[in-house]
């Protein structure tokens, strides 16, 4: 199985531009159920095409027994469909042995998000410094809950990718897919504040990466996931503060004062709009609790 592994990987990274992160992943799981089928065989040579439906379902179950989420084991699952499906178009196999293997049954939690007027608090409030990390900060939550950015997306902006006359971002997403977001006349203002000041306090930004630390190197995820962290942790109530909060939050938001699913599923760089509909229930969701505050809905 190993043989066919690495040729699946290259084809993931050069020809569908899966990004190398998402490529471990997939990487990962491969391997862990080359693993458990070896493990199985009592260490005899596996040949690919001698895996079945039932080999899969095994190892899926052997997953929960370890106490594996159900989405995890679903995401493992995706991994080897994919992997098969790669093995059939290149010759290796006549049918797929996952093509009727269902994974577990999950169910959904609906995203945490952060309330307007508790967002606009932090962002308006006197909680960052005046210099520059302070500035840095704000901005970079800023853009965060304005365009709905994934955390690998807002450390990749480059000055090329900011249309200051048009307002409007350029964004490399998932896949490298690229994708255009507008922005407003606020957020444009805090652009241009910010980079006058980096200009004046960074001295090697060779790259002209927007988020930079003070010695100009680019700002990496982790880094953001921390500030972000950091930033939110105030906000009362919030189960979760992570950069994907403030993504979950714009679509919230947008959905909340009307924007049409599909103009939200745009925006966020979505691939299908199951994955943008899961907002609808959070705004459902609220509107219950708006309605069970009326005094006739207590009775």
């Amino acid at each position: 199985m190993n043989v066919f592994i690495k040729p699946f990987l290259s084809y993931l990274r050069y020809e569908r531009g899966y990004s190398a992160h998402t490529v471990m992943a997939y990487e990962r799981d491969l391997l862990q159920f080359e693993s458990f089928v070896h493990a199985n065989a009592e260490g005899a040579v596996i040949d690919v095409r001698l895996i079945d439906a039932d080999c899969v379902r095994s190892w899926m179950v052997s997953l929960l027994d370890k106490s594996m989420a159900p989405g995890s084991v679903n995401r493992k699952l995706s991994s080897l469909k994919s992997f098969f499906k790669f093995l059939l178009k290149q010759g290796v196999l006549s049918e797929s042995p996952v093509r009727l293997v269902v994974g577990p049954k999950q169910s959904r939690p609906l995203p945490f998000f952060v309330k307007e007027k508790e967002m606009a608090n932090l962002l308006d409030g006197p909680s960052f410094d005046s210099d520059f990390e302070g500035r840095r900060d704000r901005l970079l939550l800023e853009m965060l809950y304005q365009t709905g950015l994934r955390r690998s997306e807002l450390v990749g902006i480059r000055y090329a990718d900011i249309d200051m006359e048009a307002m409007q971002l350029r964004v490399n997403g998932k896949r490298n897919k690229q994708r255009i977001i507008p922005f407003a006349g606020r957020l444009k203002e805090m652009i241009l504040h910010y980079i006058s000041l980096k200009e004046r306090v960074i001295s090697t930004d060779d790259a002209r990466y927007l988020f930079v630390r003070k010695n100009g190197e680019p700002l990496t995820g982790a880094i953001v996931y921390r500030i972000v962290r950091k930033r939110l942790s105030g906000i009362p109530m919030l189960a979760k503060c992570s950069p994907h909060v403030l993504r979950h939050s714009f679509a919230t938001s947008m959905l909340n004062d009307g924007a049409e699913l599909n103009a939200v599923k745009e925006l966020l760089g979505h691939g299908s709009l199951a994955s943008t509909s899961v907002y609808t229930h959070i705004t459902f969701e609220e509107l219950k609790k708006m309605y069970h505050a009326h005094p006739r809905a207590k009775k």
